[in-house]
């Protein structure tokens, strides 16, 4: 078996130097005069993931989640996670890092109770304007100051990595159904209506989807680092390095002007204007430097990016059957193995290895989650060599995994039975399938947004006193993240949703120590038919991407009503025919028995 190309099982984390670091910490807070300083999970572009010369809080904590921050005073240090990351902190953290439940402790109320007085220090570039402007409100009335300071991490990181340098290439006009002369006219025209000058871009994938350029500055993310600035006669002034730029030159046009990223704070202080900025990802750099001139408002790519025309939405219909297809081969493998013979490694590099077998695959969208028994209770955990553990049956094994395509973005997670399995685990499973069909199911008006139907995929797990401590959904992008804004399907998300929207939908139950469970299909928010009986107009609906059978064996048919179970037999007809002649005869074997009614 050929080692994975994309996917490192290597351990990133060294909790037991983080001690030796905090000490080096402190000293610099000490020189540079502040009480406290934060350590965000972020880069100067505010996205999600991040190269490895910005992970600055997994160097000095040993957490490696992909959300998170560390506050530091000389008495305390917290590290700050959500739900999805409560039992991973605690494995990759030492004393005297404490972990804090969040946003259950506010950030502001910690440093109430840490530091009776004094400056808090923060790196203005990776802080959002909101962040920064939240802060000081819950910290008005107390000694307790914010203020901008130099980095305190990059000086004592001294093997930090180089910052990526990838170059960017020209996204074709065919894959992406739009030109970006075109989109830059027509978001340029809503500026201009709205009185604004300019917009300042920050986000890597909006840069991307903006000018349909891609590029390799993040892993298993096929965007390029940036800065761009919109203006209100459709111009765009880009700061980009020149090399990482050499080959889409000519693609970007004269109304595309490539500035260096040197000059981008000098450019902004000077704008005559108004410039139009996203409060929640703009750097506070950018925003304090424009002073009277910044309109904190929304990035205006950000919703048109969600919103896939007709060109990406085909796209993303067929690479995610041919995706259905390398996971029927991998599910068919993995069902032939006797049990107790595969790691989780194994089975995430034979699955790896299956995709690489389409043509058109050029990554896979993120780490592969690939979790045997108790590990599958950790809803992001990441395998490496160190935690590695062999499928036993009587265990399940939870995989979440996704492909970047050369015309789409995937993600798909499947819990399967090794071997039998307890009733426990079957009524978690069948409340979880529960759930997701709910959301599947589902006809609303327009105007419903994430918060308004995210308790459908909980109300099963409610009735039996469970739930899971993440969003039911989030958005997902077209050959760019996995994780894509603004749109997402949970109790925090008011915007509501519009047709052309990707999402994903995958709710979960997790007992820790025991077993874990999630189910996840990707939709399309499209329009939904009128009803001959009803009052309601501009109905939507969800159409389902996602293809790939659902482990039967620990499906309790007794906890599904009628309409459940037509649901789940007619999905599997649709698997089995959309996705049979895709495969080889011995896998249509497997397909016919994977996808028997109940």
């Amino acid at each position: 078996m050929n080692k994975a190309v994309y996917q490192s099982f290597e351990a990133s984390s060294e909790p037991d130097k983080g001690p030796e670091r905090l000490i080096m910490l402190r000293d610099q807070m000490r020189k540079s005069g502040v009480d406290a300083f934060l350590i965000p999970r972020a880069d100067v572009h505010q996205g999600e993931y991040v190269a490895p010369a910005d992970e600055r809080l997994a160097w000095l904590t040993g957490f490696t989640g992909s959300a998170g921050f560390c506050a530091v005073t000389q008495d305390a240090a917290g590290v700050f996670v959500d739900g999805r990351y409560r039992v991973q902190v605690k494995e990759q953290t030492r004393t005297p890092f404490t972990p804090v439940d969040w946003p259950e402790v506010q950030l502001g109320d910690w440093l109430k109770d840490n530091l009776a007085s004094g400056i808090v220090g923060f790196d203005p570039w990776l802080h959002s304007a909101r962040e920064i402007k939240s802060l000081e409100q819950d910290l008005r009335g107390t000694n307790i100051t914010v203020q901008a300071v130099d980095n305190l991490i990059d000086p004592i990181w001294r093997d930090r990595p180089a910052p990526p340098m990838g170059l960017a290439r020209v996204f074709e006009d065919h894959l992406s159904g739009e030109t970006h002369t075109a989109k830059r006219t027509r978001l340029a025209a809503e500026l201009k209506s709205a009185g604004h000058a300019a917009a300042f871009i920050s986000l890597p994938d909006s840069i991307c989807w903006l000018l349909n350029i891609r590029g390799q500055d993040v892993a298993h993310n096929p965007v390029v680092h940036g800065f761009a600035v919109l203006h209100d006669d459709a111009r765009v002034d880009l700061f980009m390095h020149a090399q990482k730029a050499q080959d889409i030159r000519a693609h970007l046009g004269n109304e595309v002007t490539l500035r260096d990223p040197d000059e981008l704070f000098d450019y902004v202080s000077s704008f005559q204007g108004s410039m139009r900025l996203d409060a929640g990802t703009v750097p506070y750099a950018i925003s304090h430097a424009l002073s009277d001139n910044a309109i904190l408002s929304t990035d205006p790519v950000s919703l048109p990016k969600a919103c896939k025309n007709a060109t990406e939405l085909n796209s993303a219909r067929e690479s995610h059957l041919r995706d259905a297809a390398a996971m029927c081969r991998f599910l068919a493998w993995l069902d032939a193995e006797p049990h107790g013979t595969l790691t989780e490694i194994d089975a995430a590099t034979r699955l790896e290895e299956i995709r690489r077998q389409d043509l058109l695959m050029d990554e896979i969208s993120f780490d592969t989650i690939s979790a045997a028994g108790p590990h599958a209770a950790l809803p992001h955990y990441r395998v490496t060599t160190d935690s590695n553990r062999t499928l036993n049956a009587g265990e399940v094994y939870l995989v979440d995994s996704g492909a970047q395509y050369q015309d789409g973005t995937t993600d798909i997670t499947r819990t399967l039975a090794i071997g039998d399995q307890s009733d426990a685990v079957k009524r978690a499973f069948t409340r979880v399938l529960k759930g997701m069909i709910a959301i599947s199911r589902l006809r609303f008006p327009h105007g419903i947004s994430g918060r308004d139907i995210d308790a459908f995929a909980r109300a099963a797990l409610w009735s039996a006193g469970q739930d899971y401590q993440h969003g039911t959904g989030h958005g997902v992008g077209h050959v760019l993240s996995v994780h894509e804004g603004p749109q997402n399907l949970s109790r925090r998300s008011t915007l509501p949703f519009e047709p052309g929207m990707i999402l994903s939908n995958e709710p979960g139950f997790y007992r820790e120590g025991h077993f874990g469970v999630r189910t996840e299909n990707l939709l399309i928010v499209v329009p939904a038919p009128d009803q001959p009986d009803g009052n309601l107009t501009n109905l939507l609906e969800f159409e389902t991407l996602t293809y790939v059978p659902i482990d039967r064996r620990m499906v309790l048919r007794d906890m599904l009503n009628s309409d459940e179970i037509e649901w789940l037999n007619s999905y599997h007809q649709t698997c089995r025919d959309k996705i049979h002649p895709r495969l080889t005869a011995a896998e249509q074997v497997w397909l016919l028995d994977a996808t028997q009614p109940l």
